[in-house]
């Protein structure tokens, strides 16, 4: 009995050696690839990658674009503006989907007068659109509700190759198709269009989104609006998230300033090991100079720069931070000893910090305190008060374990 192998002729089972038949698979033997891959191509730290889509998760007006567009142009210029490392200067193409071309050049000009950048700096790197509906969408829906190529993705690629460009943003990824946005099968179709754009031209592909209604999460991927498909097709998601109350008084951040800062945190990044830390941006108006008679002020737009929180330890020096332990271990003059309690009181052992370091907020001297405790550098005892006549809880100093 023969052997059954399919529409498969004797020539395509005999164009292999192992006698397999050559399929659309392109399958290749692993014993014989020695040969060292690439390695991948990244443009921007992290956040933007040749041939992977990326995403920027964050609420409306939280500050996404300001973010991206920073980013665009540390890119386009070669310069670390964002505080990430540029690998290589790249072309990139920005296609606002909700901002007209008048806004999307003020927002741009805005960041070009903050980071001191000439116009012809971008001449040949930086491209605009702001297409409006005229341009279409990347997939749109038949009357049975299955996907369709939209005119978008045919302009979108004549403008890659065009262009040479490296990283196309597309902000926001909700308007760039009109399919039912919940459904997974039909988001993953209009990501799957991008991604065989992203590999067949070797280019980066980012999809600034926006989140569900609640509560902040940083670092949540699954806050992204809609169908869950966008999430598993990018492979670098961050979330972009305003400072919250605690934060800012952390910090010393006024409540009326705090939404001006603005968290980057990592919430996806399965082709590299995740960063640590969020990364920080703050958000401020630049004034456009674009006064006329009956706009005497002008604009003011914004962008964002990279912004670090005060580090709690820094500007702390060892000598310093020994005359603190010294003075809590000491106790109060009136044979009291400071406490770490809540409660703010004349013995509150924070007291001592801000004493010594005046530039530190409250809350970076109770975290110095818990830190110290939690150490055993500060160790909690009980003892009797000669204020109150009851024992009561004091700290003092394990010299073993002081700084330095």
């Amino acid at each position: 009995m023969m052997e059954w192998r399919g529409n498969f002729s004797e020539e395509d089972f005999a164009a292999k050696p192992n006698g397999s038949p050559i399929s659309g698979l392109n399958v290749w033997g692993a014993g014989k690839d020695i040969d060292t891959p690439p390695p991948r191509g990244w443009l921007l730290g992290n956040t933007f990658c040749r041939r992977f889509l990326s995403s920027l998760f964050g609420d409306g007006g939280v500050g996404k674009t300001a973010v991206r567009y920073a980013q665009a142009l540390a890119l386009t210029t070669g310069r670390n503006l964002t505080g990430e490392h540029v690998f290589q200067r790249a072309r990139v193409l920005i296609i606002s989907l909700e901002d007209d071309a008048d806004e999307l050049r003020r927002r741009i000009l805005a960041a070009r007068l903050h980071f001191n950048i000439p116009a012809s700096d971008l001449d040949d790197w930086l491209f605009l659109s702001s297409p409006g509906a005229a341009a279409g969408k990347l997939m749109t829906t038949d009357q049975k509700g299955r996907a369709v190529l939209g005119q978008l993705a045919i302009h979108l690629e004549t403008e890659i190759v065009a262009n040479k460009i490296d990283l196309v943003l597309l902000d926001p990824f909700v308007k760039s198709h009109s399919v039912d946005e919940n459904l997974n099968s039909l988001i993953d179709d209009v990501a799957q269009v991008l991604s065989d754009l992203a590999a067949k031209h070797d280019i980066a592909i980012d999809l600034p989104h926006h989140i569900s209604k609640g509560v902040a999460d940083p670092g949540n991927a699954n806050r992204g609006r809609g169908a869950s498909s966008l999430v598993n097709a990018c492979r670098l998601v961050s979330t972009l998230t305003p400072m919250s109350p605690d934060e800012a008084k952390a910090f010393g951040i006024s409540e009326d300033d705090r939404r001006l800062y603005v968290r980057v945190d990592r919430a996806k990044v399965n082709i590299a090991r995740a960063a640590g830390a969020a990364k920080w941006f703050r958000l401020l108006g630049v004034p456009l100079g674009n006064t006329t008679e009956l706009y005497p002020a002008g604009d003011e737009v914004q962008t964002a720069e990279p912004w670090k929180p005060p580090e709690t330890w820094a500007d702390l020096p060892c000598d310093l931070l020994n005359q603190i332990l010294t003075t809590i271990d000491a106790g109060m003059p009136d044979g009291e000893f400071y406490t770490q309690g809540n409660k703010t009181t004349e013995r509150s052992a924070w007291l001592v910090v801000q004493q010594f370091a005046p530039g530190k907020t409250e809350e970076q001297c109770r975290e110095i305190i818990r830190t110290w405790v939690k150490n055993g550098v500060l160790v909690p005892f009980n003892y009797d008060s000669s204020t109150t006549r009851k024992s009561v809880r004091g700290l003092k100093l394990d010299n073993a374990r002081r700084p330095g």
